[in-house]
C-alpha cells in the first residue's frame, strides 16, 4: 500500500499543503497523512500515525524529504522506526531511500544533509532579516495569539467545556478559514490560561 505524508510548518503555506496532498494523491497513494506542524515540533500526531499505520511491504511516500524531517538525526530516527515496520520510503523522481543498501544510504545522508543545510541558510536569511528589521524601528514580533482568545476561553471553561472543546471551537475551521483574521489555539495553551 503507498501511504504518503505531507506538512507545512504555518497556515500560510496552505498551497504549498493542498498542492503535497494532490500530488500524493497523484503518485497513487491510498491514504495521507497531513499536518500543519514544524518539522523539528516535539511532537507530530499525524507522523506518528503514519508510522503506526504501515505494515510489511507499504511504500511511505513524501513530496520531498525535508517534508519529513530538517535534521540528519531526526530523519535517521524517522526512517529507522519506518524500517523497523518493513516499510520503504519513497521519493518521486527519486525512487526508494531506504538506507538499507549501500547506494540508497548514501543518497539518503546527501539529500538529508541537503535538507539540513536549507533549513540552516533560511534560519540565517530569517534571523538577518529580523535584526535589520528591529533596527529599523519595523520588527513587532509574533502575535500572542492564544492570549487574544483568553477571555473566551475562560467564558468557555466557566460553561464546563472542556479543554480539548475549548481548543476546538476557538480554532478555525481548517477547510473554510485561513489568513492573517485566522486564529488557531492549541489544548496545551487552553491548559495554560486556565492555570494563570
Amino acid at each position: 500500500m503507498k501511504v504518503g505524508y505531507a506538512r507545512v510548518s504555518t497556515e500560510e503555506q496552505e498551497a504549498g499543503f493542498e498542492a503535497q496532498q494532490r500530488e500524493l494523491g497523484a503518485l497513487g497513494c491510498q491514504k495521507v497523512f497531513a499536518e500543519r506542524m514544524s518539522a523539528v515540533a516535539v511532537e507530530r500526531p499525524q507522523l506518528d500515525a503514519l508510522i503506526e499505520f504501515v505494515r510489511d511491504g507499504d511504500e511511505v511516500l513524501v513530496t520531498r524529504l525535508d517534508r519529513l524531517a530538517r535534521s540528519m538525526r531526526d530523519m535517521l530516527e524517522i526512517v529507522g522506526r519506518i524500517r523497523a515496520k518493513r516499510a520503504s520510503i519513497v521519493l518521486p523522481g527519486i525512487g526508494r531511500i531506504n538506507g538499507d543498501e549501500a547506494t540508497s544510504e548514501l543518497l539518503l545522508n546527501i539529500l538529508g544533509a541537503v535538507a539540513q543545510f536549507e533549513r540552516e541558510i533560511m534560519l540565517s536569511r530569517q534571523r538577518a532579516g529580523i535584526a535589520k528589521a528591529k533596527s529599523e524601528g519595523k520588527y513587532r514580533g509574533r502575535q500572542p495569539t492564544a492570549q487574544r482568545l483568553a477571555d473566551q476561553v475562560r467564558a468557555l471553561a466557566a460553561e464546563g467545556w472542556q479543554r480539548a472543546e475549548i481548543a476546538r471551537q476557538l480554532s478555525c475551521d481548517q477547510k473554510h478559514k485561513h489568513g492573517p483574521k485566522c486564529q488557531r489555539i492549541s489544548e496545551r495553551s487552553v491548559y495554560r490560561i486556565l492555570a494563570a
